[in-house]
């Protein structure tokens, strides 16, 4: 299998995953989304979970292809270094955007993290371990990352004394550091889901990624089978670990970052058994999507806020008017009609993605 067939592969994975995160983050109302659509309160894992996750694993992919052959120089470490802060200031815009924008005067409530900063992060720290180090020490890293986190979060005690837990309350490091580092920047009172210590394990989830693209890369080997062995250690070492340090998205534990990963390099091995096994046309519009990922998730994200905003009238924005004529039917369940309004989203940016493909567009960020 060439290179290129690859990457064609891991973008009908990437362009599903933002397929995936357009769908969960557009219900047509919040209070009518069906439970898998959402994600676990605390601890436990949905469907809605494994999005993010996959897509900084899909990120290691990308990076252990794109970085293959670069030179460590300055002008490499530079191309990074833009790339990544141009990720951090579109998550940073988006955050300005609602309900900041243009810049009001509570913006002293400006949340900081966010998904597209986790991922400028991650990139950044990714693409520099990979540029120098080889498998080996990679592999050591997240390990150790993994084992340290689990350490400090469970058992080294708080300034005040008490020993910390796994609760959603700012009585565990995670939480702790977010509420005293970042204070009212933050998504919720008392953690964010992409707050500042539960970076680390996340880039542990690219490493893995890049460990997954370095198979691939091999020649001569039976990749089905590596994969395989790699899917099944990952989630059976993750779910053992869980029974000490539960699967947990909003602090990153280290045992969701390895059941997260062992997912997504088992559905990595069956799209890449039906397109390159066997050549099969499958998930074709999903590389649309792939291949201007962080463009049309950007772009998703700045419209349904501007929906958010527009008001139609005094009672009603742009989002809220178009739910509510056209999608709440009185034949329709309301968990339905919320559903059948994310489809509908979902649908416009697949196609948006297939005519940027068709008109050879593909905007780099």
């Amino acid at each position: 299998m060439s290179t290129k067939q690859r990457i064609q592969s891991v973008d009908i994975l990437r362009g599903f995953t933002i397929a995936a995160m357009i769908l969960v983050n557009t219900p047509g109302t919040w209070a009518h989304a069906y439970p898998p659509l959402l994600h676990a309160p605390w601890h436990g894992l949905t469907p809605t979970d494994l999005i993010f996750p996959f897509f900084l694993f899909i990120v290691g992919i990308s990076i252990s292809f794109a970085y293959k052959n670069k030179s460590k120089n300055w002008n490499t470490y530079k191309k990074i270094i833009i790339r990544s802060l141009k990720l951090i200031g579109l998550g940073l815009f988006l955050a300005l955007f609602l309900p900041y924008f243009p810049f009001a005067k509570d913006i002293e409530m400006l949340r900081f993290p966010g998904v597209l900063q986790r991922i400028g992060i991650v990139f950044l720290i990714s693409a520099i371990l990979f540029l120098n180090c080889n498998w080996k020490v990679l592999f050591s890293i997240g390990l150790l990352i993994l084992i340290g986190y689990w350490l400090f979060l469970g058992f080294v005690p708080l300034p005040d004394g008490t020993l910390p837990t796994f609760d959603r309350a700012a009585n565990n490091w995670a939480n702790y550091i977010d509420l005293n580092v970042l204070g009212k920047h933050m998504w919720k009172p008392d953690y964010d889901p992409e707050g500042l210590l539960s970076t680390l394990p996340a880039i542990v989830t690219s490493i893995s990624g890049i460990l997954v693209g370095l198979i691939l890369s091999k020649e001569n080997i039976n990749k089905l089978t590596y994969l395989l062995m790699v899917a099944i250690s990952l989630l059976v070492s993750g779910y053992i670990f869980s029974i000490w340090f539960p699967i947990n998205k909003a602090i990153w534990s280290s045992s969701f970052v390895l059941v997260t990963s062992g997912w997504a390099t088992l559905i990595l091995v069956i799209i890449y058994y039906l397109t390159d096994v066997l050549h099969w046309k499958f998930g074709t519009i999903f590389k649309y999507v792939g291949s201007n990922a962080i463009t049309i998730y950007f772009l998703s994200s700045f419209i349904s806020k501007s929906f958010y905003l527009t008001k139609v009238n005094q009672q009603e924005n742009i989002h809220s008017w178009l739910y509510n004529n056209i999608f709440v039917q009185p034949f329709l369940a309301d968990k339905l009609s919320s559903l059948l309004y994310a489809l509908t989203v979902v649908l416009f940016y697949l196609f948006l993605g297939y005519i940027l493909y068709k008109k050879k567009i593909f905007i780099k960020v």
